[in-house]
């Protein structure tokens, strides 16, 4: 039963996802393609991770990795800062753009959270919150791996 539940709603995150990657994707100039929204959203995930830690995470190289974001930044979705601690390194930031496309995304989670404080106990709202710290957890020991 637990299974299927995760399951559920893990397909449930996945379908809202890739609803919004297709929001992004769009027939029209300057619009992401499909991998370019995929790298654009581990980027979000990385938290502004330098190229090298982007193209690490991604297992390709560097060169590769330099491609994909200078058409992001070309389409205006990301940007490059200098680190402060390594004027030769960069920071890969997103832009405005990112967030106008995604917002609608974020917003149905904001509603589904909104929904269940509005409907749950304090005592049930604390219990989830430690419950989903516990997966989170989880699933942060099972991608290390």
């Amino acid at each position: 039963m637990l299974k299927e539940r995760v399951e559920k709603i893990y397909d449930t995150f996945m379908l809202e996802f890739f609803r919004g990657i297709f929001s992004m994707v769009k027939e029209r100039e300057g619009s992401l393609s499909a991998m370019e929204a995929f790298s654009v959203e581990v980027i979000h995930s990385l938290g502004e991770p330098t190229i090298g830690q982007f193209a690490e995470f991604l297992n390709i190289s560097q060169s590769n990795v330099t491609y994909k974001v200078n058409s992001l930044i070309r389409k205006g979705y990301i940007i490059k800062e200098n680190s402060e601690t390594d004027r030769r390194e960069y920071h890969l930031k997103l832009a405005e753009k990112y967030y106008q496309y995604t917002n609608p995304m974020r917003e149905s989670i904001g509603k589904l959270c909104n929904r269940l404080e509005s409907t749950l106990s304090s005592a049930q709202l604390a219990n989830m919150e430690t419950l989903l710290q516990t997966i989170e957890d989880n699933l942060e020991s099972i991608a290390a791996q």
